[in-house]
């Protein structure tokens, strides 16, 4: 299960820079200025985006054992969402032992920062 989620975070990251970069080229994050806004579908996808960032950070904020690396990863989650999100469980995963189920992961003891 741990190899399986990190191909599957492994993807999500490099899939998310893909994209990124490739917008990034055709014109700047700025170019529609207020045009997207009057739309419905923006503000929803938008709305759904951050709703789904911050459920995520909940769990980033019971993991984190520190202030400041739950101020660091809010906003790198916010600003980055996806990417941000994808280095944060590959980051958990790639620090697990390989014989450890992934189930660990979710157990209050196994917070970043804890050798247990």
């Amino acid at each position: 299960m741990r190899k399986t989620l990190i191909l599957l975070f492994s993807l999500i990251l490099l899939g998310m820079i893909a994209v990124t970069t490739r917008a990034f080229m055709q014109e700047g994050i700025f170019a529609q200025g207020g045009k997207l806004w009057p739309m419905w579908w923006f503000r929803a996808t938008l709305a759904d985006a951050y709703f789904g960032f911050f459920t995520f950070y909940a769990w980033v904020y019971y993991k984190e054992s520190t202030s400041l690396s739950r101020i660091v990863w809010l906003i790198l989650i916010c600003a980055l969402g996806n990417i941000a999100m994808s280095i944060y469980m590959l980051r958990l995963l790639t620090r697990m032992q390989t014989d450890n189920p992934a189930e660990l992961l979710l157990r209050p003891e196994h917070r970043v920062g804890n050798r247990r």
